[in-house]
């Protein structure tokens, strides 16, 4: 498996998808997104997992930033753009088009359902930052699917406790977390093609079986 931060080599494999794992702090992305990278490295394609922001080495450098260090909602969005737009041309279009498969802890939907229903930030510009770092010779960049891991605000607060030291969005009330969860339904529901609800209040057994029969029902 090919990792986007560690400049480990790349093996073709003539396949291209891009999947993003959306969802809260909490939420159990990272182990599920573990395990579709073995699952389809075991079926000898080539896997890219990455995360936003960062993905790059600058953009991890503005990730930090971003995490850690106090600004203004627009400072947030640009910051977060910017981040996107060095990964978009240095990881993730390269390796869709070299055929590879792209596993993505979030996206776009973070941003809208972050900065756009949590902080409350303009969705009209969100919309236009999306346009002007997305838009390529094939039009808008957006993932082929995206699973939602669907959690209730109060669950992940719960799921939390235990972790590591907070960064400055993970100590946001669990009624910013509540409106994110609206960001992400809103996104959800205004691209349903694209997106798989997960309920991830079940176990970790029951929560990839369903994650098996989305990618079955889409024939990967």
């Amino acid at each position: 498996m090919s990792d986007a931060t560690n400049g480990a080599p790349h093996r073709a494999s003539g396949v291209s998808r891009f999947v993003s794992f959306e969802g809260i702090d909490g939420a159990g992305k990272s182990t599920h997104i573990d395990a579709v990278a073995q699952r389809w490295q075991r079926a000898g394609l080539e896997v890219v997992r990455t995360r936003e922001p960062g993905g790059t080495p600058l953009a991890e450098r503005l990730r930090e930033m971003v995490l850690h260090e106090p600004m203004d909602p627009l400072t947030e969005a640009l910051l977060i753009f910017a981040a996107r737009r060095d990964h978009l041309q240095q990881v993730i279009e390269p390796a869709l088009a070299r055929g590879a498969v792209v596993l993505c802890d979030r996206f776009t939907d973070a941003t809208f359902a972050y900065q756009g229903h949590g902080r409350g930030f303009d969705l009209g510009l969100l919309a236009v930052l999306e346009r002007w770092v997305q838009q390529g010779p094939s039009g808008l960049r957006q993932p082929d699917l995206t699973l939602w891991f669907d959690l209730p605000a109060a669950v992940a607060a719960q799921r939390l406790v235990q972790a590591r030291a907070p960064d400055r969005f993970e100590r946001q009330d669990e009624a910013f977390f509540q409106r994110v969860i609206e960001g992400y339904r809103a996104r959800s529901e205004a691209e349903p093609a694209r997106f798989a609800r997960i309920d991830s209040s079940q176990p970790v057994e029951a929560v990839a079986a369903q994650i098996e029969r989305v990618l079955a029902q889409r024939g990967w």
